[in-house]
């Protein structure tokens, strides 16, 4: 099961694209780097840790 490539933080509603670096908690809430920063990297919906979400990319096979 993949995560939920959410396209906008759920702070400042800023869009972001999936190379862009966001931030998200173990629920998957999604953050750009400003508002983490801000919020000192803790998900303000659950209290949990705020990490860099992975960035999509092409998958390749050998």
């Amino acid at each position: 099961m993949g995560l939920e490539m959410r396209n906008q933080c759920e702070k400042c509603s800023r869009g972001m694209m999936d190379h862009s670096d966001a931030y998200i908690c173990i629920h998957e809430c999604t953050f750009c780097s400003s508002c983490t920063e801000r919020m000192n990297s803790l998900c303000p919906n659950c209290g949990g840790e705020l990490v860099r979400r992975p960035k999509a990319g092409k998958v390749i096979r050998s």
